[in-house]
């Protein structure tokens, strides 16, 4: 946080308290009372709306018009004394929780001592009736954050009969790849369906992207590089054979070229101009599609199914147990178990159950060794990470709904092989090659994705109402070169951390 904005806050939150039922936001950090460290994933409820704090341990409510500075906010955490108190009650921008938790052995008396595997038992018995598994609609935030670095780019020419082609432009190419880059996309809108992944409908409301468009490939220079050099070398009724000892690619040489468009030409302006709108409303089309299919896996992922990689609950013979503690959410009990893979089980972690009816309200995992790996014919893949965090809220009824989703993955891609491209031609008597260039690549790189979910309100809806829904697809998202804190001014969402609030492109420096 900038010492500009430490330095305005304290008036902010005096205007605030005078202006509460005319004031936007109401932005603050939870902090540990003992430690003062700040407290991640925090549930905010006001008015039966909620937020969830950050990994900083920061918040950030939207107030509405009829909201009163006697409405109660409520904060709660595992482990804390949960806050309730009417928002005039707030005069600081940070919240204090304190710490509460019990000895194990001072049980509540009319609870029985339970083991923890018969504890587990009674959470999968449990399980259909705990869970909300209906149609619902839901106003979602979701935030990807990608992180990729290239380990090694090495190409070595072996031969080439075109002299452009040598090991100098190869060299120029690789050195325009950007070693690492991070990008950011952030989507707001109302997710309809169940927990299946293929019974999702998704209505966007707003969407961003945040990255350094100067360390993006520019294929645009590399094309023209290219096109040159093939224009000058290789016959227009050629045709290319790529081997990379893994499968061949044929590709027309004429498919490489373009026409031009000529702009008095009103008929190829026109069918020009179609296309693009096409292209527009496909790429808004597969812009929604492609986070509705994110989302739909997983939600059909979560560790509260049958089929599912998180199997540390339903599978959980393959899992060893250890009851640690016995603490509080609220006024709820809650069991504090441990988890260890036996045998060939992948993940370790802790679940926290609430004691009176068995449901896991906040899972935290993460894997004790590579969850998967592919290595055949020089190319491999080794997903070394996964781990994240599942928080579930109980509802008036009695049941729980996803309250917040949270998975980091990491993998190592490799690709050792052979690479040849081959210029034959379609009229040459004979001998038809004409060129050829061949090499082997030896290519690394790692990609750390993490995922965010956050579901802010949950409405019933039955079958037909989501069939009966249909989709309407106008949203792209917006380009940022650097965090812009008013783009989400007025909407609910999950407040960034300190690494998305201070990345700036290089291109603004």
């Amino acid at each position: 946080m900038s010492k500009k904005l430490l330095f305005i806050l304290p008036f902010y939150f005096l205007v605030f308290h005078s202006t509460i039922v005319k004031a936007q936001n109401l932005t603050a950090y939870v902090l540990d009372s003992v430690s003062k460290t700040p407290i991640p994933y925090v549930t905010v409820l006001l008015n039966g709306k909620g937020v969830i704090t950050n990994e900083d341990g920061n918040f950030n409510f939207r107030l509405n018009d009829t909201v009163q500075e006697s409405d109660s906010l409520f904060i709660s955490c595992i482990g804390y004394k949960t806050v309730a108190q009417p928002l005039s009650f707030f005069k600081d921008d940070k919240i204090l929780l304190s710490p509460k938790a019990i000895e194990l052995r001072e049980v509540i008396v009319s609870n029985v001592n339970y083991t923890a595997d018969e504890i587990m038992d009674l959470v999968n018995d449990k399980l259909s009736s705990n869970y909300n598994y209906d149609y619902n609609k839901k106003r979602i935030f979701y935030r990807n954050s990608s992180f990729s670095r290239m380990v090694k780019t090495d190409f070595k020419v072996k031969e080439s009969t075109i002299q452009a082609f040598n090991q100098n432009f190869i060299d120029s190419v690789i050195y325009t790849v950007p070693k690492s880059n991070s990008y950011y996309t952030e989507i707001l809108g109302d997710l309809y369906g169940n927990l299946n992944e293929d019974e999702q409908k998704l209505e966007l409301i707003k969407a961003s992207e945040l990255y350094d468009k100067s360390k993006e490939l520019d294929l645009e220079k590399l094309e023209e590089k290219f096109n040159d050099i093939i224009k000058k070398n290789v016959r227009t009724d050629s045709y290319f054979k790529i081997k990379s000892g893994l499968f061949g690619t044929k590709l027309d040489a004429d498919e490489l070229f373009e026409a031009d468009i000529d702009s008095t030409d009103i008929a190829a302006v026109n069918e020009e101009f179609e296309r693009k709108k096409e292209n527009d409303k496909q790429r808004k089309l597969n812009f929604a599609n492609y986070r509705k299919r994110i989302l739909g896996k997983q939600l059909q992922n979560l560790p509260i199914h049958e089929d599912t990689d998180l199997n540390f609950i339903i599978k959980s013979r393959k899992y060893s147990y250890s009851l640690k503690e016995f603490t509080y959410l609220g006024n709820d009990a809650v069991y504090v178990i441990t988890f260890q893979p036996k045998g060939s089980a992948d993940y370790s972690g802790t679940l926290y159950i609430n004691a009176d009816d068995f449901a896991i309200i906040r899972a935290d995992f993460e894997n004790v060794k590579p969850v998967r790996t592919f290595k055949l014919l020089g190319v491999s893949t080794n997903t070394y990470l996964t781990k994240g965090k599942v928080i579930f809220l109980k509802q008036p009824s009695g049941t729980y709904v996803l309250q917040y989703l949270e998975t980091e993955i990491g993998t190592r891609i490799g690709i050792k092989r052979p690479l040849k491209i081959i210029e034959k031609n379609k009229v040459v008597k004979g001998r038809n090659k004409q060129n050829e260039l061949s090499g082997k690549m030896d290519l690394v790189f790692t990609d750390i994705e993490k995922n965010e979910l956050v579901i802010f309100d949950t409405e019933e809806i039955d079958e037909t109402q989501f069939k009966n829904y249909a989709e309407n697809h106008t949203v792209l998202p917006t380009y940022m070169p650097s965090y812009d804190p008013n783009f989400w001014k007025g909407y609910n969402i999950m407040e960034p951390n300190t690494a998305i609030k201070e990345f700036t492109s290089t291109e603004l420096e």
